[in-house]
């Protein structure tokens, strides 16, 4: 059983400590531990190219056309039985590198796409994708911040998660957290984070949420979308509409249970996704044929873009 953790704040700072702190306790019930400091690593920012996700979905694998150490970080996070992640917080939520990550994994590890990806490739004879993608994995994440400001950390750090279907076990927010190696309560709370992806790991199927009680009941979220002027609430993570309310006191969002099918970390969700954006694709496709949508594109393209 290996654990690794993942620091994405600066070298030999508080994340890295708090990682390593968590780490501590997964090797203590039994875990092998490896540690990756990210800010040693060269990641580049996706071009949005899309290239990943068209070899992907042609059967042809998964190629990026990004030249980094992205390939090395991500074989090294699908060959973990679990991953702890320690981010420092950037205006209120997750950091750029974090959502450079984010971004990377993108359609590429999503499992919708992986398994469609699969058949084609059984189909056509052509490159099958990594089956590891394919596999169950726990993953546990923790935001490190200066100030109480970190009302968006724990969503943006869950949907790391929701791409590729991997199981949330904690999800923590640290607050005030410059002096945390000082605060043995705080220091126990994440060793504990770390012992608990450890016990999951070992039975990834059975593994259960740990951390804090969130509002949405189906992914453990806290953060929604209001519409104006209805009583409509979309949760910002798992995309369930419903609505939330004061129920006795407490804050609660209900929802049809025909939602569940369209979650956005559901195999449902995210084949309804794709046929989304396959019916966009294809009618992008045909609208840039049009003498229309060239005429538009030459009439906006007057200006060039600046260069040092």
């Amino acid at each position: 059983m290996k654990i690794l953790g993942i620091s994405f704040g600066t070298k030999n700072g508080n994340n890295d400590t708090v990682c390593k702190v968590a780490l501590k306790g997964a090797k203590e019930v039994g875990a092998e531990v490896e540690f990756i400091q990210m800010s040693t690593l060269d990641i580049k920012h996706c071009t949005g190219c899309c290239a990943c996700v068209k070899t992907l979905l042609s059967g042809k694998g998964s190629m990026c056309v990004l030249k980094d150490d992205f390939e090395w970080l991500l074989d090294k996070m699908k060959d973990a039985d679990g991953i702890i992640i320690s981010d420092p917080i950037f205006e209120e939520g997750a950091s750029g590198l974090f959502h450079t990550i984010m971004d990377r994994f993108g359609p590429r590890t999503d499992r919708g796409n992986n398994v469609i990806g699969t058949k084609v490739a059984e189909e056509t004879n052509g490159k099958i994708p990594d089956p590891r993608i394919l596999k169950d994995k726990v993953i546990s994440f923790m935001g490190v911040g200066g100030s109480d400001w970190g009302t968006r950390v724990q969503c943006e750090h869950a949907m790391l998660a929701l791409t590729p279907m991997w199981k949330v076990i904690d999800n923590a927010w640290f607050p005030w957290a410059k002096e945390l190696i000082m605060d043995d309560e705080r220091l126990a709370k994440v060793q504990q984070i770390g012992a608990n992806i450890a016990e999951a790991a070992k039975d990834v199927e059975n593994a259960s949420y740990k951390g804090e009680k969130g509002v949405c009941p189906h992914c453990h979220n806290r953060l929604f979308y209001l519409e104006p002027g209805t009583k409509r609430s979309i949760c910002a993570l798992c995309g369930i509409v419903g609505e939330v309310c004061t129920t006795d006191g407490e804050t609660v969002f209900n929802f049809p249970k025909e939602q569940l099918g369209h979650a956005h970390d559901t195999l449902a969700g995210k084949f309804i996704h794709g046929d989304d954006i396959k019916r966009m694709e294809g009618s992008y496709a045909e609208i840039r044929k049009t003498p229309e949508f060239k005429e538009r594109k030459a009439d906006y393209n007057f200006i060039e873009a600046l260069t040092k």
